[in-house]
């Protein structure tokens, strides 16, 4: 039996002063009213009601329960109603995880415009690049580009990413341009990775996953300097095609293995729990989820080359 359930009973009886009108006003059997008044009586080892064929009253012990209790209740009530709330109206924290880079994008907009829309929302923003474990820092959404390993994760995909490998024409004339990924490591390469992590590039061959481990002549934590560097004919990058657009259409950079470049990319939004979401957890999915397709109907990228980054890293 829940310990709130012998409490309200309790204090039924003392309100009435009577078992059977506390079962009356409880919607329960009088036995049943008396069942869990004794086991409250065991649980503190005293007597709470003296009894007798006319009158039921409080105990010393009784009135003592029955004063601390009621505010005890109060603030039970008064939490219930919040707890409910929020499982029906956005309110209350959200924790999001992203990667640094992502700071870059529309995202902050796109979390701004989520805020104004549920003021009762606030928003803890932890930026980090290292895999956050979500159930143990408490993380109610975490954003990660490209698969999500733990299968205890559910995701929800929000855009795709495509990636190209890119270098500058003089670079492709002096090294010549690779046929197979695996000719990378002949290469000069310009790569991100993460602390002292060893760059690994991801591809498709023939429809198989196939990673190479590059050994870059130059690694940066982040792919912004690389993008200055690929320009200066220094080597070859690997990054999203949004970083690279605009020099592959104005032909200071030329791409390199089409063929072989991964196609299910995404930007993810993972969370750890299917069952008694917040309604704020669930709004904000679904608002990310109707932003990030807006933005593709507008052919507008929501990974920018500042969110470049070694897949899996």
């Amino acid at each position: 039996m829940d310990s709130l359930d012998l409490i309200q009973t309790f204090r039924e009886v003392a309100r009435r002063g009577s078992f059977s009108g506390a079962a009356r006003a409880l919607d329960m059997s009088p036995p049943n009213v008396s069942k869990y008044v004794a086991a409250l009586e065991q649980r503190f080892g005293v007597r709470l009601f003296n009894r007798t064929t006319r009158k039921v009253s409080l105990t010393d012990a009784g009135q003592l329960l029955y004063e601390r209790t009621g505010p005890v209740l109060e603030l039970v009530q008064m939490t219930q109603g919040e707890l409910l709330e929020r499982a029906i109206k956005p309110s209350g924290r959200l924790t999001v995880s992203a990667p640094p880079r992502l700071m870059h994008t529309p995202l902050p907009a796109m979390l701004g415009r989520f805020l104004t829309q549920h003021p009762a929302v606030t928003l803890r923003l932890q930026l980090t690049n290292r895999v956050v474990d979500l159930v143990e820092e408490g993380v109610d959404i975490g954003l990660r580009i490209g698969p999500i390993p733990d299968a205890s994760m559910i995701v929800r995909r929000l855009t795709p990413v495509t990636l190209t490998v890119a270098a500058t024409p003089a670079y492709w004339q002096m090294h010549g341009v690779p046929s197979h990924p695996r000719e990378l490591l002949t290469h000069h390469t310009l790569a991100a990775a993460l602390h002292d992590a060893v760059p690994v590039w991801h591809f498709s061959d023939h429809g198989k996953p196939l990673a190479v481990t590059v050994q870059p002549r130059v690694v940066a934590s982040d792919n912004e300097p690389l993008l200055t560097l690929v320009q200066q004919d220094l080597g070859v990058v690997y990054m999203p095609t949004a970083a690279l657009i605009e020099h592959l259409d104005n032909g200071t950079l030329q791409a390199a293995l089409t063929e072989f470049m991964p196609r299910d990319i995404w930007l993810y939004a993972a969370y750890a729990q299917r069952r008694h979401n917040s309604a704020a957890m669930a709004s904000m999915l679904d608002f990310l989820e109707q932003e990030t397709k807006r933005l593709i109907g507008e052919h507008r990228y929501v990974v920018s080359h500042h969110t470049a980054q070694n897949l899996k890293s």
